[in-house]
């Protein structure tokens, strides 16, 4: 079974992100579940998502503890969540960050990709709040394979409330600008 941790800040799509992995992974026959975990439900405040994919069917049903990928959609939450937790020595870390992997103190598998960039130029969200959610699905499948990225480009298409083709272009802007290191 993959287990997929995500990271972020209420309204950024977090928890969107996850369902989109798990339509996905679901689109390629893959059993999955997909469920968020909220702190106080306020814009802003630390959000966990969790996405599981198995061939066969899921019966657990708790938080991802030991993840094989953790997410970070804002960089930020790094300082106050201890989001490598449960890491795996084997695992992969995908930031949302403009830094290169090598440069932050991180001792996993490592890809990063200016998310946030891609989101504002595309005009998902607005500046005070941009909507990185498909962009960091581009680097998930770059980094990790997890699903190809024809299914995700339908995922992010099918499950998108509005500006479907921007947000698959942002999956592909991300896909091609994902730098990996430590790997």
């Amino acid at each position: 079974m993959l287990e997929v941790r995500f990271h972020g800040r209420g309204g950024q799509g977090a928890v969107t992100a996850s369902k989109i992995l798990a339509h996905a992974a679901f689109l390629e026959g893959k059993e999955v579940i997909s469920f968020p975990f909220f702190g106080t439900e306020r814009r802003g405040a630390p959000v966990t998502a969790f996405t599981r994919i198995d061939d066969d069917p899921i019966l657990l049903k708790t938080q991802v503890y030991e993840p094989d990928v953790v997410v970070v959609l804002d960089q930020y939450v790094m300082k106050t969540v201890d989001v490598t937790s449960g890491m795996k020595p084997e695992s992969t870390i995908i930031i949302n960050s403009r830094q290169n992997p090598a440069d932050l103190d991180v001792p996993y598998k490592t890809a990063t990709v200016d998310a946030t960039s891609i989101a504002m130029e595309l005009g998902l969200g607005n500046r005070a709040n941009p909507i990185i959610n498909t962009a960091i699905m581009g680097a998930l499948v770059k980094a990790t394979r997890v699903v190809d990225l024809e299914s995700m480009k339908e995922a992010v298409y099918e499950i998108s409330p509005a500006k479907k083709d921007i947000n698959v272009r942002a999956v592909m802007a991300a896909y091609g600008s994902t730098v990996s290191g430590g790997f």
